[in-house]
């Protein structure tokens, strides 16, 4: 089967039923090019709800670079991977000032906005624009070294040269955008990780995995270094109908986001919490949360505390009343956090996840 045969069968599959997603309703590029970013790391079941409320509340490109951060980190919480966030923030205001708040459909301009890789180019350009530009996310990579039966990493070279390659290939010819997306869904719904569908798949004929009985095995599993624990003490005080809060520095993990007083776990826990403004109960109740990222993993245990946080430690800090939780900006780590201590006010939203 080549190429040529590969496209017309995978668009018309695609033509014939997909997944009723609301970013496929529409070719505004602004509301393509939110999808795209919010589907990063994300599954598209997660982000439906924040993609309706972020283009009610910024419709246009101008709307956000005219918003404070803040009203979108706390639109964004639970979704993760914040710098997501401030780059389209960022990348908002360029279009404002350097293209009239109209989103560029010319390739360079494009991607030299801040945020976008050649996946979001691509995925922009051609289904908003409809470009011959390529796309290459997790499950494209698993669809192409499938088909191919590649082995090697699928994020180095040069395997990931040469499936950019295909990708572009495949993307040069007419209704890329559908192309794209068809390749996309397939990944997600039928070619999986686990258990693919093969007899379901409209290009199973060209597929050498599948020929071999081996599709589970592609791509290849490359040994990823084992994430390091970090332990923190939370303290969380304030009173009866308050808690007290502090956000993070503008830059690096979590940047800009607000989260429970916190310092690093240790046998001294009571003068370290007394240095910070707080007084706490080392024999006190403990409960725990465990919170993963990408590169690392904290074990955060929650106290209560009582006392104030010092201007000195905590420079940011604020008294927020619980029915005013639902509109701060929360890290993950400190809404699970909240919850571990029933915290009336602390909103139910994605990554909120259970106590240890």
């Amino acid at each position: 089967m080549d190429d040529l045969e590969r496209r017309e069968r995978l668009c018309a599959w695609f033509a014939a039923g997909h997944r009723d997603l609301p970013w496929r309703r529409t070719r505004d590029p602004w509301a393509v090019w939110v999808s795209e970013i919010m589907l990063q790391q994300t599954r598209a079941a997660s982000v439906v709800p924040y993609y309706h409320r972020f283009l009610a509340r910024f419709p246009t490109p101008a709307a956000l670079a005219a918003a404070p951060i803040d009203d979108l980190l706390a639109l964004w919480a639970g979704l993760g991977y914040y710098a997501r966030a401030r780059n389209l923030h960022r990348a908002a205001g360029e279009v404002v000032a350097r293209h009239g708040g109209r989103v560029p459909d010319d390739p360079e301009a494009f991607g030299a906005l801040t945020g976008v890789g050649p996946y979001t180019a691509g995925a922009v350009l051609s289904i908003a624009f409809g470009r011959p530009a390529p796309v290459l996310d997790g499950n494209v990579e698993r669809v192409l070294t499938r088909w191919a039966r590649e082995g090697g990493d699928p994020k180095r070279p040069p395997l990931r040269d040469a499936l950019w390659a295909r990708a572009r290939s495949l993307a040069d010819g007419p209704t890329p955008g559908t192309l794209n997306q068809a390749l996309m869904e397939l990944g997600a719904t039928i070619c999986t990780p686990r258990t693919p569908s093969c007899l379901l798949c409209p290009v199973v004929e060209g597929c050498a995995a599948r020929a071999a009985g081996d599709p589970e095995a592609y791509p290849r599993k490359v040994a990823r270094a084992e994430r390091p624990v970090e332990r923190y003490v939370a303290l969380l005080a304030g009173p009866p109908d308050g808690v007290w809060l502090v956000r993070r520095p503008d830059t690096g993990l979590l940047a800009g986001l607000w989260e429970l007083p916190m310092v690093e776990a240790g046998p001294a826990l009571e003068a370290t919490a007394a240095a910070a403004g707080f007084t706490v109960d080392p024999a006190g109740e403990r409960r725990g949360v465990t919170h993963a990222f990408t590169h690392r993993i904290w074990q955060v245990d929650v106290v209560r505390a009582t006392g104030e946080p010092s201007s000195e430690h905590f420079p940011t800090a604020r008294l927020v009343p619980h029915d005013g939780l639902a509109d701060a900006a929360l890290t993950g780590p400190a809404l699970k956090a909240l919850h571990a201590w029933a915290v009336a006010g602390a909103p139910q939203r994605r990554g909120a996840g259970r106590a240890r």
